[in-house]
């Protein structure tokens, strides 16, 4: 897949940046706020017991993030939930420059909307310091995955990180790229 043409980042040049600069009265348009990376999150539970289902997710986040995700660990052992320091828990992709882009893209244009009951995404859902995070029930809704080849159904965190100084700045930004917000 080649990420020439970024239909995204076009739309935040021309579009996001003078309006961004108008609203909140900045000088000077490297102090807009932009996206600077999206974290795919995987928590796969059961990967301590079964390292087949890492090796399935894996495939099925790299159909879907266009690049390899890493395996994430126990940093420590917890015996109540049977997990040994070392154990794999999860995986997660960080999206940075094109890919970034173009998965956001995806994310507002083709995912969100093939969502169940979808009235528009949570706008509290931001940190504080101007990053967004979303939850997604199932990996299914994303158009690289075939449905009859999914063995289980896996839900993931898209965490969206802005150079936003504050949420409001972050909102703004994010429903300016087209983040169907509830109203």
């Amino acid at each position: 897949m080649t990420y020439d043409y970024v239909p995204l980042k076009e739309k935040y040049e021309k579009e996001v940046v003078p309006s961004m600069m108008k609203e909140f009265g900045y000088k000077n348009k490297l102090q807009v706020p932009r996206l600077e990376k999206i974290v795919i999150n995987m928590g796969i539970g059961e990967g301590s017991r079964n390292a087949d289902l890492i090796e399935i997710h894996a495939r099925e986040l790299m159909a879907i993030a266009g690049q390899k995700p890493v395996v994430t660990k126990a940093k420590k052992s917890i015996a109540n939930f049977k997990i040994r320091k070392g154990m794999p828990l999860g995986l997660k992709v960080t999206l940075r420059g094109a890919r970034m882009y173009n998965f956001l893209y995806k994310l507002i244009n083709i995912v969100l909307p093939k969502l169940r009951d979808f009235r528009g995404v949570n706008p509290d859902s931001f940190d504080g310091k101007g990053n967004y995070a979303l939850g997604l029930p199932e990996q299914l809704i994303f158009p690289e995955i075939a449905p009859d080849q999914v063995k289980r159904i896996q839900g993931m965190d898209v965490i969206i990180v802005t150079t936003a100084k504050t949420d409001e700045e972050a909102r703004k930004l994010l429903a300016l790229l087209g983040m169907p917000f509830k109203r």
